[in-house]
């Protein structure tokens, strides 16, 4: 199974103590400035090692910055092993790896801001633009056929178009697989919604290939699907599907008191948190990378880029260098922008 950057966070929110808990959370201390442009070579850029982390959207991630990097402006590239707990905890207590591409902030945002206000690391770009995104969604085709559904109120008010093949006369909500968090915070939000008083039943989907499935199955039959899901993801990158705005804005106190929990007796209605995710860089690094640095403050792509890329990975067993290179071969018109002129024909060259 892949990992899930959202059951990986929530377990270490367990690990980690946080003295913002529960409070709403501020966006991250401000990078510092690129250093100043140097050549584009070797001697500028130098040595440079960089997370490789165990998700498909941040393997991809870590080999395009691998390829850029390397043939664009001619740093050693070491790609190291990483994950988001021990690569963060790592590059702050020894300056090592140089470069967390995909650091997913929400869950270590007091230590990382801390460690940025003391000069050891620097916020780049943000990785995902739009954040990662979690929810409840539904199918493209059902959303445009049904043009009022636009909150999950609207969705629960149509038990007919998401029906249960195993309870008559009543919608489904599909949940998540037994272990994963959002499998808690779905079932609280089934509850806080009054979604059984709305003619619905929940769902335990069994696994990720489980949920995955039932995705692929409605979408392939032109049925009605509802249920929990995140971007970015592969999945959403093969089937168009579309998040329902919860109607609510997310209350981070609440969220933490009871909506995450398992014994929560009266959840409230509560959006789920848009997790900031952003490129994290040592302070080695950020002063003797040159030309280099300035791509990695400025390169920055969509959930709808990623889920497109992750799902051509997805159909052709590809690794991560091989989404890398077919995305630098196949997109130029995004990548481009993130990189010198000088760099981009290197890159091109290279390919």
């Amino acid at each position: 199974m892949k990992t899930n950057p959202y059951f990986v966070l929530a377990a270490l929110s367990a690990a980690v103590v946080l003295g913002a808990c529960g409070k709403k959370e501020e966006a991250p201390v401000a990078a510092m400035p690129a250093a100043a442009e140097a050549p584009a070579v070797a001697t500028a850029c130098g040595k440079v090692t960089v997370a490789n982390m165990n998700w498909q959207s941040a393997e991809v991630l870590a080999n395009i910055d691998d390829i850029i990097l390397s043939q664009g402006y001619g740093c050693d590239v070491e790609l190291v092993p990483g994950d988001t707990m021990p690569t963060l905890t790592a590059m702050m207590e020894k300056g090592q790896p140089d470069v967390a591409p995909e650091a997913w902030v929400n869950a270590v945002r007091q230590p990382l801001d801390a460690a940025v206000k003391e000069g050891k690391l620097h916020y780049g770009a943000q990785s995902l633009k739009d954040g990662g995104l979690e929810g409840w969604w539904i199918p493209k085709f059902v959303a445009d056929a049904n043009p009022d559904i636009k909150t999950i109120d609207d969705a629960l008010k149509r038990p007919d178009l998401f029906p249960s093949s195993e309870n008559k006369g009543k919608g489904v909500i599909h949940n998540c697989p037994a272990g994963w968090s959002c499998q808690i915070t779905t079932g609280n939000a089934f509850k806080a919604w009054e979604a059984e008083k709305k003619d619905f039943v929940l769902l335990d989907t069994g696994s990720a290939a489980g949920l995955d499935g039932s995705i692929a199955k409605a979408n392939e039959r032109k049925e009605g699907w509802l249920g929990y899901y995140w971007a970015p993801t592969s999945i959403l990158g093969k089937y168009e599907m579309v998040r329902l705005d919860a109607g609510v804005p997310h209350d981070a106190a609440a969220w933490e008191a009871c909506n995450a929990k398992t014994e929560c007796d009266k959840p409230v209605k509560n959006d789920w948190a848009r997790s900031e995710v952003y490129t994290v860089i040592t302070d080695s690094f950020q002063k003797a990378g040159g030309p280099a640095v300035d791509y990695l403050n400025t390169r920055s792509w969509s959930n709808d880029t990623v889920n497109a890329l992750l799902s051509w990975m997805s159909d052709n067993q590809a690794t991560g260098a091989d989404g890398a290179t077919h995305f630098l071969k196949t997109q130029p018109e995004i990548w481009t922008s993130w990189v010198s002129p000088e760099a981009a024909e290197k890159i091109k060259a290279s390919l």
